[in-house]
């Protein structure tokens, strides 16, 4: 009989969900995850881009922060595959500014021994 929950990190279909990707607690990427939203302005900011795609500094009027700072917790999430660069938009300036939004993936993270995610 197959796992109860994969021991690997991977992504597969579940029914009607697209796409989970599934972490064991001790995974690298799952450190990663975990301590990129330890802080509050990354999980503000997630949360934000989850009502509207946004540039860097409608993020920073969005969460009440520098926009130094959001652009810091962007490059985490995009590290942690939590948020993509959908687009480009103009500034009131001319520059192109990259446009951000959550991934559409779902996430478990699996805790306990590797054996204790296996149902035999």
């Amino acid at each position: 009989m197959s796992g109860l929950l994969p021991s690997e990190t991977q992504s597969e279909d579940v029914e009607g969900v697209e796409n989970v990707r599934v972490l064991p607690i001790e995974d690298e990427e799952a450190a990663r995850l975990l301590n990129c939203l330890s802080s509050d302005t990354a999980r503000s900011t997630l949360s934000a881009l989850h009502d509207d795609a946004s540039t860097a500094s409608e993020l920073a009027d969005a969460v009440g922060t520098s926009l130094q700072n959001v652009r810091h917790h962007l490059q985490n999430l995009r590290d942690a595959d939590l948020v993509h660069v959908v687009g480009t938009r103009p500034s009131v300036k001319g520059r192109e500014m990259n446009v951000y939004a959550p991934t559409r993936e779902s996430l478990v993270v699996c805790v306990g021994e590797s054996s204790a995610t296996d149902r035999s």
